[in-house]
């Protein structure tokens, strides 16, 4: 892999050569504007606002623009001129654990690959110390003309840096959570519980871009002569508003274990605890009490009528 910037660790006094090598690359189909009608391609010219010529390259240098327009003109031999002591060098600040780095700090990553062979030694260092103290190294460095801020780590057997943004690039979440109460209920979260766990765990690498390798087809078959691939038939179930949270779940736990073969009853993988309900004592109560109420009633009765036959026996 073709490096695309040349340094040094450095790691207190000790100084480590490397190189840095980009670790990703992007996979999307790219591509062109052209022109609808012949199908030429669209090309953009940088022409000066002034004159409005055509300006090569060669003449195109650096501005700050400020608030009223005025442009401030910055030459490269400026930029050299300010200290910068991390233009040749990652320079270690701290070990901190990795649950410290928030995940939306993180940009692009690079591997460190060390320069040379007096280069093995120290890196080889460096690389085993992180995995001992379970730790990951934070460090400044300069790429394309700024100070960056980076986190190092290992990844199997090459330490591995992520740019990071700085704390202040990092927007505060205000006003994106909802602001309507919302009370979310026991059994909804036993369903949601439920469709985590039937979801179960998956191999990263066995993802794949579905949407890439439809472009790839359509531009193939457009390629051969033929036409575009039909869509696909959208299912029965759209992507509208839920209406009941609860049957949605029940509707995703099934269908997810249906798909991995499992039977599905979702009445076996959410016990909902707060559904259930003690059996109440009160009504137990009211009945003895009316059984009592109508022994009472039949008792009075028998002594009215006994009563009322004694009273006719009696002679005149």
């Amino acid at each position: 892999m073709r490096s695309i910037w040349n340094g040094a660790i450095s790691f207190g006094l000790v100084s480590i050569p490397i190189k840095l090598v980009n670790a990703t690359e992007s996979r999307s189909v790219s591509f062109r504007q052209i022109h609808t009608e012949d199908g030429g391609r669209v090309r953009y010219k940088k022409v000066c606002e002034l004159d409005g010529e055509e300006v090569a390259a060669a003449d195109i240098g650096k501005a700050y623009e400020e608030a009223d327009g005025t442009m401030i003109p910055i030459t490269d031999e400026d930029l050299a001129a300010l200290p910068l002591p991390t233009a040749k060098t990652i320079e270690i600040v701290a070990f901190v654990p990795a649950g410290e780095i928030d995940p939306l700090q993180m940009e692009a990553a690079y591997y460190l690959s060390a320069n040379g062979v007096p280069a093995a030694k120290p890196y080889t260092l460096l690389r085993e110390a992180l995995k001992r103290s379970d730790k990951v190294a934070v460090a400044k460095f300069a790429l394309r003309g700024r100070e960056r801020l980076g986190m190092l780590r290992v990844v199997d057997e090459v330490i591995a840096m992520h740019g990071l943004l700085w704390p202040d690039e990092i927007r505060a979440p205000e006003g994106v959570a909802p602001e309507t109460p919302v009370t979310v209920r026991e059994a909804e979260l036993d369903l949601a519980d439920a469709l985590m766990a039937t979801l179960g765990e998956v191999d990263i690498s066995t993802l794949h871009d579905d949407y890439r390798t439809a472009v790839e087809e359509m531009i193939a078959a457009k390629a051969e002569g033929g036409e575009a691939v039909a869509p696909p038939t959208p299912g029965e179930e759209g992507g509208g508003q839920v209406i009941d949270l609860m049957a949605a779940l029940e509707s995703s736990v099934r269908a997810a274990k249906e798909a991995r073969g499992e039977t599905a009853e979702v009445a076996d993988v959410t016990p909902l605890k707060s559904r259930k309900k003690s059996t109440p004592k009160t009504p137990a109560k009211k009945t003895t009490a009316k059984k009592a109420t109508t022994t009472k009633k039949a008792t009075t009765t028998k002594k009215a009528a006994a009563k009322k036959t004694t009273t006719r026996k009696r002679p005149a």
